[in-house]
């Protein structure tokens, strides 16, 4: 049974100030393949792991199953943009170190001084970018699967405090 939401209350992208209009970019970080073996031969079924930000501090990843690679690519855009977060950033990098986990995926992100680039492989790479971030160190430790990975990376990336958040919720001011 589904919840109702009532009219007085945000919906959830209002709350997070999602921007239906923003241009999104989306990336494709891996398609998978798999077969089913049936009397005629194999039959093919394909899933894709995509990114979708706007290079502005606001980022989702989707996953989308299909027959077919297109149409796979299209519902995880769809799924993508249903997910999407906003990113606390501090200039161009991020405001404090984060440590997140995902399965057997630990990542470290690490916030950069200005000119460093996006030191980070490339499943993490596409997040970090199409969030906006331009300076930042990264770090996985155990599992290599993009998936985990890139859940990984989001959870790191919706842990992120500004200076002025944690001094709110610790109810202090700052100096």
């Amino acid at each position: 049974m589904t919840q109702m939401r009532r009219k007085s209350e945000p919906s959830r992208r209002e709350t997070d100030g999602f921007d239906e209009e923003a241009p999104m970019e989306d990336q494709v970080v891996k398609i998978y393949r798999c077969a089913k073996v049936v009397k005629g031969g194999r039959r093919f079924r394909f899933a894709a792991l995509v990114i979708v930000g706007n290079r502005n501090g606001q980022v989702g990843i989707g996953y989308g199953k299909a027959n077919e690679v297109p149409v796979a690519v299209e519902k995880g855009i769809k799924n993508a943009r249903r997910n999407i977060v906003t990113v606390t950033l501090k200039d161009k990098t991020i405001p404090h170190r984060v440590k997140a986990r995902y399965g057997a995926a630990k990542i470290v992100l690490v916030p950069a001084s200005e000119g460093t680039g996006v030191i980070a492989g490339v499943r993490l790479r596409g997040l970090l970018e199409l969030a906006g971030i331009k300076d930042v160190l990264t770090k996985s430790y155990g599992s290599t699967n993009p998936k985990n990975l890139v859940r990984a990376g989001m959870r790191a990336l919706k842990s992120l405090r500004s200076a002025e958040k944690v001094a709110e919720l610790r109810g202090v001011t700052l100096s």
